[in-house]
């Protein structure tokens, strides 16, 4: 006699034990940060609570980041909302309450560097993104080399109307990056010019990009850079 077995179903649902948890979870539901994977897909586990002491975990996909042919043609995680660029540029709908369109560039500050040991270079640099009114947002993002082309990052937020300066490797661990700006002292009007250096580490974790938990807040530590060449950047 031939043993016939019931059709299998897929699904991303993962039934946890009540005892692996430790005891019941709260009624409201419980979402792990979101991951990027490798062909750009972003995922998030939330964790919702069931009957008889169990939990259920489902992933939940998010909008894909496709591979760009080269970072200014790629897409990147603003807010959890992709931004693809086309010729370095991203125009997207305004926000509630606006009228005028969120626009977002490359910026520029861009650093060849290895985030994930691939021994493929990839890139790190700044956007800029304004949306019609006075802030001027910047965000650090990378573009990771992959076979298909380069795979965006989610951007990670430094500053409002900030005064960037240079990125450089971190001298301490080659697949980390440092990125300078100046930005106002506290208290300052945003109308006052940037003066204060400020140096914050970032680095690939996963498929996600993250800042680094020590960041130097020293105005001594650094000067202010007029322009960057082929030496470096030069300074007063």
């Amino acid at each position: 006699m031939r043993l016939i077995q019931p059709p299998r179903v897929r699904r991303f649902v993962i039934v946890i034990a009540s005892a692996l948890l430790g005891g019941w979870i709260s009624s409201a539901a419980q979402s792990a940060g979101p991951e990027l994977l490798a062909d750009g897909t972003v995922t998030r586990a939330v964790i919702l609570p069931a009957a008889g002491g169990k939990a259920i975990a489902t992933f939940v996909r998010q909008p894909q980041v496709l591979p760009g042919k080269n970072p200014q043609n790629g897409t990147y995680v603003i807010d959890g909302v992709p931004i693809t660029l086309v010729d370095g540029v991203a125009e997207t709908d305004p926000t509630s309450g606006s009228t005028s369109k969120r626009v977002t560039r490359y910026f520029g500050n861009a650093l060849d560097i290895d985030l994930n040991g691939d021994g493929k270079m990839d890139l790190a640099f700044l956007l800029v993104q304004n949306s019609g009114g006075s802030g001027t947002f910047y965000y650090v993002v990378a573009a990771i080399h992959t076979p298909n082309g380069f795979i965006g990052t989610n951007a990670i937020l430094i500053g409002d109307r900030i005064a960037p300066q240079y990125s450089i490797r971190d001298p301490h661990n080659p697949l980390q990056f440092i990125v300078t700006y100046a930005e106002r002292k506290a208290g300052e009007a945003m109308s006052v010019q940037p003066s204060q250096g400020v140096s914050k580490t970032f680095k690939l974790e996963g498929n996600m990009l993250v800042e680094v938990a020590f960041s130097a807040r020293s105005p001594g530590h650094w000067t202010l850079c007029l322009w960057s060449g082929p030496d470096g950047p030069s300074t007063i």
